[in-house]
């Protein structure tokens, strides 16, 4: 591939500050790092000889106006949230497909496939993929259910990197439930989802490709180390606490203590996930291994955050690829797609 004049596309935007509500009901939500996402990989694109230059959404109509009159090659899209919102990926792709400016990543179907959780279980049980049961509920209305056992896990249906999801949202009773019911409707304006609980461990596969996708090596997430009584799961606590014991004794590695059969198990498991919802180039399969064995699909993280540490990158790393040669690998993609 030639010289390429590329766009890192991402996005920020700075919440309003609100006096009135006590910080320490917040939800928890990502912090930036010391190096950002969009940063690295225009670096690696400018490694590549491409020339790189970045494009922010700031929430503003005047930034979409900019983003319809850059003339570029290709858009590398890091885009999460428009305006605060975190469900307006799928719209920001939108706007590229009526453009017509070539991006990488997935469409605007495939992530708003896997952003509506209750939609997506629907269509990987259709397929024949195992997800824990659910239920599904807006402001007081059960629009679906399967029958449901104490312990279960609450959470917002349309959100993604752990947002409303804190160590609290696992309930064992019906007064818990409401409660926690409640606290999402007053902090997120989306459906709950109310699922089936598995002990297990946190399973992560990266898929790369299109006509024949290929899945990663399967990363872990250790919960083992999690305070005595707190829920294994990878709340916003593990993910965006930064200083918390949460935060400080979770960590990722290749899960290289896995039978070959366990292993083949989840990377079938995630290719068949990544297609069912027609997903592309690139995303993440977040499963539980049951103890026995068992694999349950948790969700599908299109488009997942690309920074050099986190996990699709050490997937990536294990398979054999530099992070300069994962992104040059995305973005050969998303170009092929559109000769």
């Amino acid at each position: 591939m030639g010289k390429l004049n590329v766009v890192v596309l991402y996005d920020r935007w700075e919440e309003p500050e609100d006096e009135g509500a006590p910080a320490e009901k917040a939800p928890l939500t990502r912090t930036l790092d010391k190096k950002e996402v969009e940063e690295e990989v225009a670096e690696a694109l400018g490694k590549l000889g491409h020339d790189a230059s970045l494009h922010v959404l700031d929430g503003s109509i005047k930034g979409l106006h900019a983003l319809a009159r850059l003339d570029c090659d290709l858009i590398f899209n890091l885009a999460e949230s428009f305006a605060g919102m975190d469900t307006a990926d799928y719209c920001i792709a939108a706007y590229l497909e009526l453009l017509q400016k070539p991006f990488t990543g997935a469409g605007s179907h495939g992530l708003l496939f896997a952003q509506d959780k209750g939609v997506a279980k629907k269509i990987l049980e259709f397929h024949g993929i195992h997800t824990p049961v659910f239920a599904r509920s807006y402001r007081g209305r059960l629009d679906f259910s399967h029958d449901l056992e104490f312990p279960v896990i609450v959470k917002p249906a349309r959100e993604d990197g752990s947002i409303g999801i804190e160590f609290n949202a696992v309930v064992s009773s019906i007064r818990e439930l409401m409660e926690r019911i409640d606290w999402l409707h007053s902090n997120f304006d989306s459906p709950v989802l109310i699922e089936e609980y598995v002990e297990g461990r946190e399973m992560y596969v990266g898929v790369i490709g299109n006509d024949n996708p290929t899945a990663l090596p399967v990363v872990e997430l250790d919960l083992s180390k999690l305070p005595q009584g707190t829920p294994r799961i990878a709340g916003a606590e593990v993910k965006w606490g930064k200083g918390t014991r949460a935060y400080r004794d979770t960590k990722s590695a290749v899960a290289d203590d896995l039978p070959e059969e366990t292993v083949s198990q989840l990377q079938t498991t995630a290719v068949a996930v990544y297609q069912a919802l027609e997903l592309r180039d690139y995303a993440r399969i977040d499963m539980r291994l049951r103890p026995d064995g068992r694999v349950a699909v948790i969700e599908a993280n299109p488009n997942p955050w690309l920074a050099s540490k986190a996990e699709f990158a050490m997937a990536a790393r294990k398979a054999g690829r530099t992070y300069t040669e994962l992104i040059e690998e995305i973005a050969d993609m998303a170009m092929a797609r559109y000769r």
